[in-house]
């Protein structure tokens, strides 16, 4: 235990064995979803289900213990929300890319975020987002995490008139009609989360310790009584179904190289294969950097010493550094595995709001995970009502961060409303920090004081531009 405490630097980081054991479950109920929404969407593509559920899980364990061990964050990864819609909806059924040829542009993507790591392009650039675009991006990943709460709760709902929508590829996509408004709570789900989130603030305000875990576990037990909880179903484990699962893992395994033989032998293609690199590493650069810098500033995980460190020291001598790395080893190792890019979780600011500051929360999160290939029913049965509170809370204490931002100041508070805001409404990071950087030059500029944005914020914002004319091409059928 003492050897841990000292790996680790436990005391010296104000947390506790047990604090971190809580925090390391924490963020494993908040993001456990994902074993079960990746395979979901990635099997649209081809790719086997229980494959995709068997790397899904390994590419998060083994990307959270390069994070707990190499930099020493509580910050799990896992593949990202948004990332594996793009590589499913836009890249393979839309681009007409097959699945191996997508992992190999995962890998490429992953290799692409390495370089730039060890070259600190990726590193300078969080140290040129301005401080208050960095407080908006605190802020705005609070409110995504309370509207994915709100969402998985089932707390609303979504009007959309008719003849305002099309259907592609087995998805329903709806026009600017669409109007979310709270359900009338006839169904058990939302009740649910609702009494969850009542309960959860209650711990807090009475300061009980891992307050947000309670409030899971204790949503889940409730379910029971409302028919949301379900007993699991051990029946399967170590049957066929089981050797079936790692079969076809096996027959999915290290197939990103496959990709890589028709990836670029059709030169017409070409533009594609570049748009969708660029778009996929884009989306993972600045989904992390907004993740570190939203949670990691307001708790102290990463300091300003730390940001100031990334341009004055050599190799990997920050945590911030080594996260950086972790992270981007992580996108090309779940390639590999075959799963879209592994990233960092916002969901890891559970953890951390419940009290983890190190790398054994994370640990705790990864043995949780690996867990599953076995106890997979039993966290089936924690239903989404369960955790979505959670999310809900993590998210009014990320919130905080706005107060850092001079509202008084019209020319500071576009940019930082956009980039919050948008990034909630678009349901995107990236997409929510292209807005406030592209606003903030634009402002900078009609106040002829261009010379204060860093160059590689002028960089940043040609190509989020680029991105968007490029992906507006795409949809009108002339890059395709």
């Amino acid at each position: 235990m003492k050897s841990i405490e000292n790996f680790f630097k436990l005391r010296e980081s104000g947390t506790s064995f047990s604090k971190e054991l809580v925090a390391g479950a924490t963020t494993f109920f908040a993001m456990v979803y994902i074993i079960f929404v990746n395979p979901a969407i990635l099997s649209k593509t081809g790719i086997p289900h229980d494959a995709v559920f068997v790397a899904t899980i390994l590419a998060t364990v083994i990307g959270t213990l390069v994070m707990a061990l190499f930099a020493n964050v509580p910050y799990a990864l896992a593949p990202g929300m948004g990332l594996n819609a793009f590589f499913t909806y836009t890249v393979c059924l839309g681009l007409q890319f097959s699945w191996q040829e997508a992992l190999a542009l995962v890998f490429i993507c992953g290799i692409i975020n390495v370089v730039i790591t060890v070259t600190k392009v990726r590193k300078s650039i969080i140290k040129a987002i301005p401080k208050s675009l960095q407080n908006a991006i605190g802020g705005g990943i609070g409110l995504f995490i309370a509207y994915i709460g709100l969402k998985d709760g089932g707390i609303l709902k979504f009007t959309i008139d008719p003849g305002h929508w099309v259907e592609s590829f087995g998805t329903i996509f709806g026009d600017a009609s669409a109007i979310p408004e709270i359900v009338k709570f006839d169904t058990w789900g939302p009740v649910l989360a609702i009494l969850g989130l009542i309960l959860t603030i209650v711990l807090l305000v009475l300061k009980v310790r891992g307050a947000i875990l309670w409030g899971i576990v204790a949503s889940a037990v409730l379910g029971i009584f409302m028919g949301l909880t379900t007993a699991p179903d051990f029946s399967g484990v170590g049957g066929s179904a089981y050797g079936d699962m790692f079969v076809n893992f096996g027959n999915t395994f290290g197939k990103c190289f496959v990709g890589f033989g028709t990836l670029f032998s059709q030169w017409e293609r070409l533009p594609l294969v570049f748009l969708a690199i660029f778009a996929f590493s884009l989306t993972d650069t600045f989904d992390t950097i907004g993740t570190f810098i939203g949670t990691g500033r307001r708790s102290g995980i990463f300091t300003d010493a730390d940001l100031t460190a990334l341009e004055t020291s050599t190799g990997f001598k920050t945590k911030m550094d080594r996260a950086l790395v972790a992270d981007a080893v992580a996108t090309s190792v779940g390639a590999v595995l075959g799963t879209s890019n592994t990233t960092t979780y916002i969901e890891s600011g559970a953890g951390i709001e419940a009290g983890g500051r190190t790398g054994l929360t994370s640990v705790f999160t990864a043995i949780l995970f690996l867990l599953c290939l076995v106890l997979y029913p039993l966290v089936a049965v924690v239903p989404a009502a369960a955790t979505a509170p959670a999310l809900i809370i993590v998210g009014i204490m990320m919130a905080g961060a706005f107060k850092e931002i001079d509202w008084s100041d019209f020319a500071e508070a576009v940019p930082a409303f956009l980039a919050a805001s948008i990034m909630a409404f678009a349901y995107s990071i990236s997409i929510g920090i292209a807005f406030g950087f592209i606003f903030y030059v634009i402002i900078r500029l009609c106040q002829k004081r261009g010379k204060e944005i860093h160059p590689i914020l002028w960089v940043s914002t040609g190509l989020f531009f680029l991105y968007f004319v490029l992906m507006s091409l795409n949809e009108l059928g002339i890059l395709g």
